[in-house]
Parts: C-alpha cells; sequence; structure tokens
C-alpha cells in the first residue's frame, strides 16, 4: 500500500512562477547554472545552486555555499513573493515538450510530441525506508551529505522526487477531473517544455489519497539522493529534536505508461594507453564490431564514436555477469566486456575518466566530445524501458550507475515542501 498526502505547499506568486522556476540543480554545470540565472534575481538556481553568487572556484560543500543558500532562500520568499498555502493541497503536474518548439540544450535532439501527468504529494519517510518506495540505484555519500544539508539548513525541501507507479483508471479519472478546471501555473519555460498545475479541491485530494491505498508500491524513477537525503534529514533531526513535517518528501508520481525515457550515454577521455587503431582491434577481438551510426539499432547494440568515425558494437551475444535482469541491461554489459578490460574502468560513480550525457543532449554532444580533444570515445545508448526498471526494483536489484535519462525534468521551486 502506498501512501500520499496534502501538504502546504510554499509556491511562488503566479505570475512570477516562470520567473522562480529552475531545471533541478543536477542537470546542469555550475557554468550552465551561471549562465540560465543570468539576469534573473529571482532563479530558483540561486537556492539550489547558490555558489553561483560567491567567486568562482568556491568548493560547492563549503559553509558559505549553504549560508548563501539560506540567504538566498530567504530573499526569495520575500522578492518573489513566495506565498504558504493555508491549508494543506495536492496539486496534478503536466509536462508537455514536442520537436517544434524546443530551444536551448533540448533542442539538440529531435523527439516526438511527448505529455505526461503527474500527482504531487508527499511521500512517507518511512515507507522508504521499507521499501515500499522501491528504490533501483545506489547512492554517493558526497551527494547526499550536501542535500542533506541543505535541506536542514534551509528548513525546506526544494527537490522533487520523480516517481512512477502502476497506472490505474481511478487515479486517471481524477486527473481528467482537476486538469479539466483553470490550471494555478501555466508557462513555457526556456527550453521549450511546458509546465503546467493545477490544485486539486478537497474532494479529489480525498479520492486520490483512497486511490493510492490500492498501489502496491511506488517507484524512484530519478531523484534517488532527494529521497536518501530526505531519510537522513529526518534522522538527523529527531536528533535535536526537531523533526517538525521531516516524516514526509515532496515527490511526483506518473503513471509508468506516460514515462519517456531516453539513453543516458558514454564519454571516456583516453583509451588506456592504447591507440585508437589497438583500441579497435582489440574490441574487435571480443566483440564484433562493424562501421555503424550515430543511433543504435535496438537492444544490445552500442554505437561507439572513435576516430571520427561510428561504429556499432555488437553486446548481444556477449555473456552477462549473472542471471538477473540488471546484467543483462546494455549499459551493465558495456561496462563488463568495454570499458572495465579495454579501457581499465573501475566504479563509473568515482572515475573521473568518465563523463555521462543525457541522451536529451542528443549524439551530436559525443562527436563534439570527441572531436573538441575532451574524450577519446563516445558510446551512444539503446535507451533501457520503463518495464525493466519496475522488474529490476520489484527483483530488490540495482541497475548500474545513469542507466535511465528522464525527460521532460520537473521544475525546482514550483512547489516546495517546508518542514
Amino acid at each position: 500500500m502506498a501512501t500520499i498526502r496534502p501538504f502546504r505547499a510554499l509556491r511562488p506568486a503566479r505570475d512570477r512562477a516562470g520567473r522562480v522556476s529552475s531545471v533541478p540543480y543536477d542537470v546542469v554545470s555550475i557554468d550552465e547554472a551561471r549562465q540560465i540565472a543570468a539576469g534573473n534575481p529571482l532563479s530558483f538556481l540561486r537556492v539550489t545552486r547558490s555558489e553561483i553568487d560567491l567567486p568562482s572556484g568556491t568548493e560547492p560543500y563549503a559553509d558559505q555555499v549553504y549560508a548563501k543558500a539560506r540567504e538566498n532562500f530567504a530573499a526569495l520568499r520575500e522578492q518573489a513573493p513566495m506565498v504558504e498555502e493555508d491549508s494543506p493541497s495536492l496539486y496534478f503536474y503536466r509536462l508537455r515538450m514536442g520537436a517544434h518548439e524546443q530551444t536551448g540544450i533540448a533542442a539538440c535532439f529531435s523527439i516526438d510530441e511527448h505529455e505526461q501527468i503527474g500527482v504531487v504529494a508527499c511521500c512517507s519517510v518511512d515507507e522508504y525506508d521499507r521499501d515500499i518506495i522501491h528504490k533501483h540505484e545506489r547512492t554517493r555519500r558526497d551527494k547526499e551529505d550536501d542535500r542533506t544539508r541543505h535541506i536542514i539548513e534551509l528548513g525546506a525541501q526544494t527537490g522533487v522526487v520523480f516517481l512512477t507507479y502502476r497506472s490505474t483508471d481511478e487515479i486517471d479519472r481524477c486527473a481528467r477531473a482537476v486538469t479539466a478546471d483553470a490550471p494555478l501555473y501555466d508557462f513555457r519555460a526556456e527550453d521549450g517544455v511546458h509546465h503546467t498545475v493545477w490544485k486539486a479541491g478537497t474532494a479529489e485530494a480525498a479520492c486520490l489519497v483512497d486511490a493510492f491505498r490500492s498501489i502496491p508500491a511506488l517507484y524512484i524513477a530519478d531523484g534517488h539522493h532527494r529521497a536518501a537525503s530526505a531519510a537522513r534529514a529526518r534522522a538527523e533531526m529527531r536528533t535535536r529534536g526537531n523533526s517538525n513535517d521531516a516524516d514526509a518528501f515532496i515527490a511526483v508520481a506518473f503513471p509508468e505508461i506516460q514515462m519517456q525515457i531516453l539513453p543516458y550515454n558514454r564519454t571516456v577521455k583516453d583509451l588506456a594507453g592504447a591507440t585508437p587503431e589497438q583500441f579497435l582491434a582489440a574490441l574487435r577481438a571480443r566483440l564484433p564490431v562493424r562501421d555503424g551510426r550515430p543511433t543504435p539499432r535496438g537492444k544490445g547494440e552500442v554505437s561507439m564514436f572513435l576516430a571520427g568515425k561510428w561504429y556499432a558494437v555488437d553486446l548481444s551475444a556477449a555473456p552477462p555477469a549473472d542471471r538477473s535482469r540488471a546484467s543483462g541491461l546494455d549499459v551493465a554489459l558495456l561496462q563488463q566486456h568495454v570499458l572495465e578490460p579495454h579501457l581499465k574502468m573501475g566504479d563509473v560513480r568515482t572515475d573521473k575518466r568518465i563523463d555521462f550525457i543525457g541522451g536529451a543532449r542528443g549524439t551530436a554532444a559525443l562527436e563534439a566530445a570527441v572531436n573538441g580533444g575532451k574524450a577519446a570515445v563516445a558510446f551512444a545508448m539503446h535507451p533501457v524501458t520503463i518495464d525493466d526498471l519496475m522488474s529490476i526494483a520489484d527483483e530488490g536489484g540495482i541497475m548500474p550507475p545513469k542507466s535511465t535519462w528522464f525527460e521532460p525534468k520537473l521544475r525546482d521551486g514550483l512547489l516546495v515542501h517546508l518542514i
């Protein structure tokens, strides 16, 4: 049984939503964050990436970064202004995108029109701890430390956890009823994604709470570090005798049939001492490699860009490490049969020689990295499916790091949970 509950959201004034809201803190570099927030004192990136308002080169986990975040959050609440709801509410959040309206980062790739509508609610930290809210990724301690401190310093969860669930007719009916009314927010962000938010009435909220009680499990699609940090913040605040509303964390839950997963591609900075010719010969001795194209034909194939040329690497015949579903994913096979033996790549979560490029940036970004000398080789992946994710999570399995890139992205700052 999954539990959701209404919450008293802190949110920007209606006419300021577009200026306040920002991309998630962890999908842009510090330079990109500075560029996006330039000229906009209300950008929520000044709260989630407050180092953009400090001297260049400031250590991102330094004390002054969290002090600046607290200062900027207080200023934003005053200047935007941000208003706190009088009573707890639930919301629906629609994301809509299409190739015809893309600009900025999202314009680097071509995508069919896509729409998804999710429920914004607070979810139980206890259910996260008991794995009723399923995970599929391991988290990094340094990133947990950062967001845990950020939550405690601000007394707020500013990042929204991205969940999915197996859809039901009852929740779909509630969504149609609420979204038939006028929205609370409706704007197109600078990347071309259209964001619309509706506030559910009391009766609809009660209907949704009841409907989710029949959902056996929720699944974290994106936001493992946000959820883990919320749990750690709750534990730390309890030791201080001040947990307030920290028993819950803010999330948006989308039905699995609406989810869109793009590939999470890889670049590697060097060939572990080999020349391109040596690396290619060694790889061909292990796997079928032929001339290819930027996009893999399907599961079991990865496109590789090396020395100005695309190749197709056939992973379908490569034996997985074990019989688990996670070991059979293309990203796992690439690690086992290419990255580890030929490029001496160990833990990709910590190895500084590998970079990950979300599918929204397109294969042109991979070519640019190699042609510009930032990488020696790039790999374009075929995306995993939502069924892969949910099945692996149901088994209690762990997917390889950076297996999924969900698009479009939620905005930070539209709905904040105070604790």
